[in-house]
């Protein structure tokens, strides 16, 4: 998991403990909506990162050929 995944889902246990601290029922449900977000950027960096690893492997081999 990349270090931007992890900073996202502090983030989002973050905004949960506050929806779970908050008093009004707005707060609560602005917190909870900025958690599921941070939850979102997190997934998207973690597919982000393995299509790039998946790319990088991929074009081992063609390098591989070009060095030969």
């Amino acid at each position: 998991m990349t270090d931007n995944a992890l900073f996202y889902r502090k983030q989002a246990e973050a905004e949960r403990a506050n929806a779970d601290a908050a008093a009004l029922s707005n707060v609560r449900e602005r917190c909870e909506r900025a958690a599921s977000s941070w939850e979102a950027m997190a997934a998207r960096a973690e597919r982000t990162d393995t299509l790039r690893r998946q790319r990088e492997a991929a074009a081992r081999p063609m390098a591989a050929a070009v060095a030969d």
